[in-house]
């Protein structure tokens, strides 16, 4: 069955890829040349961290593994649960993203591990928080999941199933946010170098301005903490 997306799930997707293209790509052209928007490449290179007895590279890596479930951590307090659903305090886990964000930069400028660790930290918040909608899975901040459902797709279209158009039309978004926040991040990062993360700070606080203000729109009181 295919899903109905209301309107303010489909632009805090995108909004937010873009968001997690913009921040990996910083960190990925900062100094410690590290991905902090997913773990998958992180724990690989963990591994062969560890086989080399590269004790630094490893401490380093655990330190960027932590954050990123540390932030994840945060978002559960916030939110308690992983299903998108309007009410939620989705408003203050984007204000702390932005914070997250903002205090990276002067870290990143001292060339100091805290920045790469808060940037994963925001990272791992913003995952956590946008994880499912009607029963499909949403990631903002790695693609994998996008591109297997795209394939998915293409194997139902070949095979004259029903393809459920929204939810794909939602992934291919998803990548296209992505993409896009990387090209803007790694152009930004050539001009203003870590300041290029302010801009991405201040989409996710607009963010959590536009959603806070269509659920006063739509009269829905947020939801109380239990």
């Amino acid at each position: 069955m295919d899903m109905r997306l209301p309107a303010w799930v489909w632009i805090g997707a995108v909004a937010l890829a873009c968001v997690a293209g913009m921040v990996n790509v910083v960190g990925y052209l900062g100094f410690e040349h590290q991905a902090v928007s997913h773990l998958t490449g992180t724990t690989s290179l963990l591994g062969a961290a560890l086989v080399q007895h590269d004790w630094r590279t490893v401490a380093h890596l655990c330190a960027v593994v932590l954050a990123f479930c540390a932030g994840a951590t945060l978002s559960g307090l916030i939110l308690q649960d992983d299903t998108l659903r309007l009410g939620r305090r989705y408003g203050v886990a984007l204000a702390l993203e932005a914070l997250l964000l903002a205090i990276a930069v002067p870290a990143f400028e001292r060339v100091h591990l805290l920045g790469a660790l808060l940037a994963a930290m925001a990272c791992g918040l913003q995952n956590a928080m946008v994880t499912t909608y009607s029963g499909a899975l949403v990631r903002t901040t790695h693609l994998s999941g996008m591109f297997t459902d795209l394939g998915i797709g293409l194997g139902h279209l070949l095979r004259g199933l029903p393809l459920p158009v929204r939810r794909l039309a939602l992934s291919a978004l998803i990548i296209t946010g992505f993409l896009v926040g990387g090209l803007i991040g790694a152009w930004l990062f050539g001009h203003v170098r870590y300041h290029a993360l302010l801009v991405p700070a201040a989409l996710t606080g607009a963010t959590g301005l536009g959603y806070a203000a269509y659920r006063q729109w739509r009269g829905v009181a947020p939801e109380r903490s239990t």
